[in-house]
């Protein structure tokens, strides 16, 4: 079976690049653009790696890690931003909820280098 990652963003063309890109990789990938799609897929289907958008219409992506967390609290989530913020951001009590972050202009191959490093075995 494959593995499963839930991206999280309310632009549907991050989502769809993300789709893409991580189908062909061979993963099975579930979009959700607000928290509450997100949790309904966590609980009915949960991923075994997450993406998440900092700014979402609704939320921030530090709301639906919370939310993630309380009810998946191994599963990896990778912060993928295109808000510039500092980085050391990531190295204090939200970085500990966090596997790591990535801009939204970095290459796709850091994405999938991403996901092979923190897709649990």
């Amino acid at each position: 079976m494959k593995k499963h990652i839930l991206t999280i963003d309310d632009e549907v063309e991050i989502r769809d690049l993300l789709h893409e890109v991580l189908s062909v990789a061979g993963y099975r990938v579930s979009g959700a653009s607000t928290a509450a799609e997100a949790m309904e897929i966590v609980r009915k289907d949960p991923p075994q790696l997450i993406f998440t958008d900092l700014q979402l219409e609704e939320t921030d992506g530090f709301d639906v890690i919370e939310q993630v967390k309380a009810f998946a609290p191994n599963t990896p989530v990778i912060l993928l931003t295109g808000v510039l913020f500092d980085p050391a951001v990531i190295t204090g009590p939200a970085g500990e909820k966090i596997a790591c972050y990535i801009e939204k202009t970095a290459p796709l191959d850091h994405i999938l280098k991403a996901v092979k490093k923190y897709m649990p075995e």
